[in-house]
Formats: structure tokens, sequence, C-alpha cells
């Protein structure tokens, strides 16, 4: 398969998840409710964004680097929100 078409889709990709995290943190930062957001899932999609930043790291595959990076800082900001604001 083209290597050009490969990167690019892995790009669209990562953009495009990276981003859907993006609306859910400016609501939860905006408006301090935590109450619908479980600790659990905030842990491990944590731990799970984690993993594919390594692995993505493991391969030198840019693609997966930078998404994962971008997407790991947003989970540990609703990682960090949820227990912030749970102890109101």
């Amino acid at each position: 398969m083209n290597e050009s078409l490969v990167q690019t889709i892995g790009i669209i990709a990562g953009t495009l998840t990276t981003l859907a995290f993006l609306p859910q943190v400016i609501k939860t930062w905006r408006s301090r409710s935590v109450a619908d957001i479980s600790l659990a899932w905030a842990c491990s999609m944590v731990v799970g964004i984690f993993c594919w930043l390594v692995y993505g790291l493991m391969l030198g595959e840019m693609p997966i680097i930078v998404a994962n990076l971008a997407s790991l800082t947003l989970a540990l900001m609703m990682l960090a929100m949820k227990l912030r604001f749970s102890r109101k």
C-alpha cells in the first residue's frame, strides 16, 4: 500500500480522535461538574493512551506518537479535573 496514504490516514485518525476529547475537557472545565464522569473510565483512558504512546515510540511512528501525546495530555486533564472537582 502507498506509504503516503497510510501516513495520511494515520494523521487524520489521530487528529480526529484527539479532537474528540476537547469538547468534553472544555465543558468539564467550565461547569466543574464531574458527577457523570467515571473515575475508572478516566484511569483506564490514561493507561490505555500511555500504552499507545509507548507503542508508537517503539515503532518510531510519528502519527501514533503525536496523536497519543496530545490525547494523553487531554486524558490527564480529565483525570485531574475528576479528582479535583469530586472533592467539592
